[in-house]
């Protein structure tokens, strides 16, 4: 089959890839020239482990393009994908479809012969009505179906999730419509243990923002018990494996930490309770959720503070910076909520982190950026560990002590173990459960 990808950022990066690998000729389409060029030469704009060979492949492969010319990439498609973003509306929170709208505008233009064109942005619900709206305004004669398509990629592990998902949600009550969803998904339809949900555009719709804000709210949950934990003199993973073996709950995002992050929770989460709100349905839970989790990362700064004895006129060591490891992403990571509240309080920060920096020295001014963790230790009165990157899981610690001018670790991901902390001679503060400090300090 024949697709159009509108948008190369995350979420049309990565799909349009993955289809491609299903066999399918993609076009992606983006108005960015350089973005465009950078991936014509090979170059990844976003860090994504195995995409870029993924990429390298398909395009070898002559399945795989990119263009800026969304009229030649449309006719010739039996889908044309949206992936534009829907960020958060300055002021009140809604999702800015802006884009949407403008990319809906330009398909209508390019349609020649059936096409569906699939929402696969995160958009509120109606959002597919008003695209076809559009659509029918501009071009009456056009023959097309409108469809939701909502992702549900994990950054860090998207490839795998999109090419084995929990399930595939396809919103269309066309059965042409649902015959195109079926031949695009093929590979996974052979596979019967992947799940796919057709429903209504507005049931589609509302699933991708339920999902993120029930999953949102079960680490607000976790981070609430843990702080009850450490009151209490009970171990916050221990709680989580004993609730989470129950089956009505399960494991998956009960672990403790500084609070969500990244391009989806946020906003998504803000996004459904103006949903919420404009059609007259309260949606105090998820306030409540969006409310705790700002100030847990104002919390985790404190915490740090707390555990410094004071940080004015000390060095404190940082350990990632991004809001969750195998991903550059630093959008609404409790970094940028930490690190000023740090520096706000006297402290110089040298931070490292394995792919974030780049990005992170825009939004973080001040902070002294270093090659490696190790040096971002060298002369520091402690370290504090905010993203649980597979190279902080092993650190040396009798490298780390004779860096650091006090062997002081608050570790906000709960890598370590208070007794092997304990043992190796740290004082250590992490989330949950209690701190432990050597007898000789």
């Amino acid at each position: 089959m024949r697709v159009a990808m509108i948008g190369t950022g995350y979420v049309g990066l990565v799909s349009g890839a993955c289809f491609s690998n299903f066999g399918h000729h993609v076009v992606c389409v983006d108005k960015d020239e350089s973005k465009i060029a950078r991936l014509n030469r090979g170059e990844i704009p976003i860090f994504e482990p195995g995409l870029d060979a993924l990429v390298a492949d398909n395009v070898k492969a002559g399945r795989l393009s990119f263009t800026t010319d969304l009229k030649s990439a449309v006719p010739d498609a039996e889908a044309v994908f949206i992936a534009v973003g829907t960020p958060s509306r300055r002021g009140d929170g809604f999702a800015d479809l802006t884009y949407v709208w403008e990319a809906a505008a330009e398909i209508a233009d390019a349609l020649k012969g059936y096409t569906v064109i699939v929402t696969k942005s995160t958009v509120p619900v109606s959002t597919c009505s008003k695209v076809e709206a559009i659509i029918r305004e501009r071009n009456p004669a056009a023959e097309f179906d409108v469809a939701s398509n909502p992702e549900f990629l994990r950054e860090g592990s998207a490839i795998e999730d999109f090419q084995r998902p929990d399930r595939v949600v396809v919103g269309t009550e066309s059965e042409r419509a649902r015959n195109v969803m079926r031949a695009l998904y093929r590979p996974l339809f052979l596979n019967d243990k992947t799940p796919f949900v057709f429903t209504t555009r507005e049931a589609s719709e509302l699933i991708k923002y339920a999902s993120n804000a029930f999953l949102a709210m079960k680490i607000t949950f976790i981070n609430e018990m843990a702080d009850l934990c450490e009151r209490a003199g009970a171990d916050i993973q221990d709680v989580a494996r004993g609730i989470g073996l129950d089956g009505r709950i399960g494991s998956k995002f009960l672990n403790a930490g500084p609070g969500y992050g990244g391009s989806c929770f946020p906003k998504d989460t803000l996004a459904l309770v103006r949903q919420a709100s404009e059609f007259g349905v309260p949606s105090r839970i998820i306030e409540s959720v969006i409310d705790v989790n700002a100030n847990r990362k104002k919390r985790m700064a404190d915490k740090i503070i707390d555990a410094f004895g004071g940080v004015k006129g000390k060095t404190v060591a940082i350990l990632g910076v991004t809001f969750k490891p195998n991903t550059d992403d630093m959008r609404d990571s409790p970094s940028l909520d930490i690190i000023p509240a740090l520096q706000q309080a006297g402290a110089t920060v040298r931070a490292f982190d394995p792919e974030g920096m780049a990005e992170a020295e825009k939004l973080l001014p001040g902070v002294k950026w270093t090659q490696n963790g190790y040096e971002a230790m060298t002369g520091a009165d402690g370290v504090a560990i905010l993203t649980e990157w597979n190279e902080f899981r092993a650190l040396d610690f009798a490298r780390t002590k004779a860096l650091l001018k006090r062997p002081l670790m608050v570790d906000l991901r709960n890598i370590y173990t208070p007794r092997e902390m304990l043992e190796a001679g740290f004082e250590y503060h992490s989330v949950g459960r209690t701190a432990v400090k050597p007898e000789n300090k």
